[in-house]
């Protein structure tokens, strides 16, 4: 069975993550995996590899950037004789479609990982991770993802396919009231049907009205834990979550860690 990466597991309340990866040169495949929850683009900086998709392998050489999406299954080996070194950015998917809606960007509809080519590329991949090492901020993610889309925005920058009535009712989902109101207040503010909420909702993003809500409290409690003293029940709370047995039971499932536990992770993770 494929492992399965959630991002919290990594970041522990923080918008992003980076790393410097080194891979050898072998000859053994390393473990396909898929994200649960996030994106992560990998910027190239030495060296050559292969891609490892379930589909077959493909080459990566010296300022190749690749974008890879929760849905897509995949590994990477290092080739001889100096094997692969790149680095990883990754972050939650749900800010990255807010940030694609908000700014009206156009992404990229087929399957699989997206490769392209562009040496350029390389320094906005090193401040990225030099920026992660000093207690970064979401700015600094922002800031990360204007500088690489102005060299690898799409062919078609006339919009990302998404209806303006769902990009902007997303985006405004993000406000604490309106996450308080769940599918109703999601439905309110789109003006739509249920039923054509939920079919466009599928069309764009993949999710259900009940996923993407579900998503977005979470994540909104991942960033109170880690960032404020408040109480479990008071986070269940402004999250928008019926009791505080039903909210430690959601975040539970979703990050594997119970919230007083992520806390206490998420604390120690900045000190250095």
């Amino acid at each position: 069975m494929d492992q399965v990466l959630r991002f919290e597991a990594h970041a522990f309340g923080r918008p992003y993550h980076a790393a410097r990866v080194r891979i050898p040169a072998r000859a053994s495949d390393t473990e396909l995996h898929t994200h649960a929850d996030f994106h992560e683009f990998m910027g190239v900086l030495a060296g050559s590899g292969e891609h490892l998709l379930t589909t077959g392998t493909a080459p990566l050489r010296a300022g190749d950037v690749v974008l890879v999406r929760p849905s897509d299954r995949h590994a990477v080996r290092g080739s001889a004789p100096d094997g692969l070194e790149f680095v990883n950015v990754a972050f939650p998917s749900s800010l990255w479609q807010g940030f694609l809606n908000l700014t009206r960007t156009a992404s990229w509809p087929s399957r699989g990982p997206v490769t392209f080519h562009q040496p350029a590329a390389v320094p906005v991949f090193e401040h990225a991770l030099d920026r992660f090492q000093s207690d970064p901020t979401t700015y600094d993610l922002l800031r990360f993802w204007i500088d690489l889309l102005d060299l690898l925005a799409p062919a078609d920058r006339s919009g990302s396919g998404v209806p303006d009535w769902l990009a902007e009712a997303c985006t405004s989902m993000r406000a604490e009231d309106n996450l308080r109101g769940g599918v109703p207040r999601l439905l309110e503010l789109a003006g739509v049907s249920a039923g054509h909420l939920s079919r466009s909702m599928r069309a764009a993003y993949g999710v259900t009205p009940t996923g993407f809500v579900a998503d977005l409290r979470l994540e909104h409690a991942a960033s109170l834990l880690a960032a404020t003293n408040l109480t479990i029940a008071a986070i269940a709370t402004r999250c928008g979550f019926t009791s505080q047995s039903y909210f430690t039971r959601c975040f539970t499932t979703a990050h594997a860690l119970t919230p007083t536990d992520f806390r206490h992770r998420s604390q120690r993770a900045f000190v250095p």
